[in-house]
């Protein structure tokens, strides 16, 4: 999410230091990964781990901020995380990749929370409309399984438009200036483009859960358990503070996000939703997205990414 006074101009501003930086780091000590040091998070512009940090509710974590799913898995990869939240297909490319990681904790669902927008005067009414038309959305991201659904219920196929894999900061400009007919996005950046002109063509429901998942690095649950323990706790707790307290939630959450305050209302309304244990079901949800991305080959070869569920910490998550 973004924008201050003017969104175009200020998410542009944020989306150049995203791209130049990579990801920023703040609030911790020693940013060290070795038993005994600091949790180092990783967290979006979205998801509940945003307003975990900007209450300072977890005071003695290292945060990172990454723009994308994709971006934080390889992050996790690389071990400059401990752990970290995603949407939903970020987790599949990265098992595909070779990422080791555990799914600790997911969220309920959030299919309002992404969308595929388009311009208000395009003449496009339909998904099926963009039949021969050029769409953008992150690649690996949440929004490519909500693309994958749609193309489906429009017996559509991947054949059947152009993809342009852009990032966020990307794709925004890409979006606006009319290099791409439609945007496959979710919030806070789905929010910041809800501008005059702009169409929502269809939303994930029915189509897709857009749940939030919490990977942890195995190393992390070997020698920081408590630690782990201890977030997912504070985290459960923030999150249902922020449910119960919206107005409160968007004020301290703004200056955070970099956005303006009834941008940040309107999206967190549709997308903050409670954290939620992780269950053979979620496990089951999440192997037939790896199945369908498998069947499509956007990815390499099947995962199990069910294997990959962790209910150790389902106590602590109410």
């Amino acid at each position: 999410m973004d924008s201050s006074g003017n969104p175009r101009r200020v998410f542009a501003v944020i989306g150049t230091i995203l791209l130049a930086a990579g990801l920023l780091c703040g609030c911790g000590g020693d940013d060290t990964g070795g038993d005994g040091g600091p949790l180092r998070v990783g967290y979006q512009r979205y998801g509940s781990l945003s307003l975990l940090k900007a209450r300072n509710d977890a005071p003695n974590v290292v945060w990172s901020l990454f723009e994308s799913g994709p971006a934080l898995t390889e992050a996790l990869k690389a071990g400059s995380i401990d752990i970290g939240e995603t949407g939903e297909a970020p987790p599949i490319f990265a098992a595909a990749g070779g990422t080791k990681f555990k799914i600790v904790a997911t969220s309920d669902e959030v299919p309002q929370g992404e969308a595929v927008l388009v311009k208000s005067d395009s003449g496009i009414q339909t998904f099926a409309d963009l039949k021969g038309k050029t769409v953008a959305l992150n690649k690996g991201s949440n929004v490519h399984w909500l693309l994958v659904k749609l193309l489906q219920a429009n017996n559509m196929t991947l054949q059947d438009i152009t993809i342009k894999y852009l990032k966020p900061a990307e794709g925004r400009p890409a979006f606006d200036s009319g290099q791409v007919d439609a945007w496959v996005i979710w919030d806070p950046y789905f929010a910041l483009a809800e501008q005059p002109g702009v169409k929502i063509l269809a939303d994930a429901t029915g189509l897709a859960g857009n749940r939030e998942y919490i990977l942890a690095a195995p190393d992390a649950l070997e020698k920081k358990p408590d630690q782990v323990r201890d977030l997912l706790t504070k985290l459960d707790e923030t999150t249902d503070w922020g449910i119960a307290n919206p107005d409160e939630r968007a004020r301290i959450l703004a200056p955070e996000l970099k956005i303006p305050e009834d941008v940040a209302k309107r999206s967190l309304a549709r997308s903050a939703k409670p954290i939620a244990p992780v269950t053979p079901q979620i496990g089951a949800e999440l192997q037939a997205i790896a199945d369908g991305f498998a069947e499509l080959e956007l990815i390499p070869d099947q995962v199990d990414i069910a294997a990959r569920i962790d209910d150790r910490f389902t106590g602590v998550l109410t």
